[in-house]
């Protein structure tokens, strides 16, 4: 039954507890290393351990649970999520914090695989770019509310205390979306369609251009605050406020692309590549100007989060009616895209290449734009809108 975007405004409050809770552990690291006896490096593992569970486990998951009915799924990952950061709440240890972090990232990729699939199920093919726009905006809201949010409480009361506030509001969702998500028999697939959809060509495409186009944006991103600070010299306050425009460049980005990819997903994702390796190109002089800069990082925030709809979208569209793992894998990508590109752009900086980063990014860019149209062709030879295959996705997700 066709909802609107009620059932996906739902599930993107599920989604920006979920991503506060990815994002939150690097505000916290220096209050972690002290409680913890642990050096802050040492601490920064809890970080590589979330990232890790997801990239390893997002798929084991989403194929051990294939078979099962998607509404009672999301409750036991949102359940089992709550039960990570409880983990961490109460970890008397570092061992026991990064064992908390794993069991909530086991729930990661495969929570949002399942919000996705259950957001196509519950709108019309027209709208599922703008209805993946919805929910993957709470990724956003995460890091322009969620986090900073978090940082603060545990600054006043602990780094406790935001950990066991998501494990609440993670069980707070399970009895929101418990209400409002539609009972549903078991999806009609098998692991052996969903491995054969895998095998796919346009399949490993999307997820290729999805890894190379998150490695173009994190390069730049992972070291935005000291380039503007080092570079520009905005003061710290400044910085602080043009991450806050990053974020609603990201939110409104990702909200716009979504409804132009239900218009012309092929001209989006070209469109929105090209821009970014555009603007990515730019940056390093626009760093010279603050008023350029400002534009800029605006910009890359409004092309950033527009990968993830088109891209997401795009994987839906060649996918077929097996399209469960695919997503997981796109979604691991995404993951493996941002440990790429904060590595290479670690190697720059140390190379004395701060400045510069935006060079190495936008070749990224345009990689990913390149490896796009060996998938993009296709998809335009398929009914204009994501009707086709996600509609048969519809019917199994």
């Amino acid at each position: 039954m066709k909802q609107g975007l009620f059932v996906p405004a739902m599930l993107m409050v599920s989604v920006f507890v979920v991503g506060t809770s990815e994002y939150l552990i690097a505000g916290l690291l220096p209050q972690v290393a002290a409680d913890l006896d642990v050096t802050l490096s040492t601490a920064g593992h809890a970080v590589t351990a979330y990232a890790l569970g997801v990239v390893a486990g997002g798929p084991l998951v989403t194929i051990a649970t294939v078979r099962l009915p998607r509404k009672g799924l999301a409750l036991g990952l949102l359940v089992l999520f709550a039960a990570g950061n409880a983990i961490c709440a109460f970890a008397g240890s570092y061992g026991v914090l990064i064992a908390g972090r794993v069991v909530a990232s086991l729930s990661h990729a495969a929570f949002l695989t399942l919000a996705l699939m259950l957001t196509v199920r519950a709108v019309a093919p027209e709208r599922v770019g703008t209805a993946i726009a919805v929910v993957g905006s709470g990724f956003s809201a995460a890091t322009l509310l969620g986090v900073p949010v978090g940082v603060l409480v545990g600054d006043g009361a602990g780094w406790r205390a935001p950990f066991a506030g998501l494990a609440v509001l993670a069980l707070a969702a399970v009895a929101l979306l418990a209400v409002v998500l539609p009972r549903e028999a078991a999806p009609d697939t098998s692991v052996a369609a969903e491995l054969r959809t895998m095998l796919r060509r346009p399949v490993p495409v999307v997820i290729a251009t999805t890894a190379v186009g998150l490695a173009a944006t994190s390069t730049v991103f992972t070291y935005l605050a000291p380039a503007l600070s080092r570079i520009t010299g905005f003061a710290p306050a400044a910085v602080s406020a043009l991450l806050l425009v990053y974020g609603v460049g990201g939110l409104a980005g990702g909200l716009v692309a979504g409804r132009l990819a239900d218009r012309s997903l092929p001209a989006t994702v070209r469109g929105t590549f090209a821009g970014l390796a555009v603007v990515l190109a730019l940056f390093p002089f626009a760093l010279g100007w603050p008023v350029a800069a400002v534009a800029a990082v605006l910009a890359f925030g409004l092309l950033t989060s527009a990968t993830t709809p088109v891209l997401q979208s795009l994987l839906l569209r060649h996918a077929g009616g097996a399209p469960t793992l695919a997503v997981s894998v796109n979604v691991c990508a995404f993951n493996i895209g941002i440990a790429a590109g904060s590595a290479l752009g670690g190697g720059l900086v140390a190379a004395d290449g701060l400045r510069w980063l935006g060079l190495a990014a936008a070749a990224l860019a345009l990689a990913a734009l390149a490896v796009s149209y060996a998938a993009v062709p296709a998809a335009r030879r398929q009914v204009s809108s994501t009707g086709g295959s996600v509609a048969r996705a519809r019917g199994r997700a």
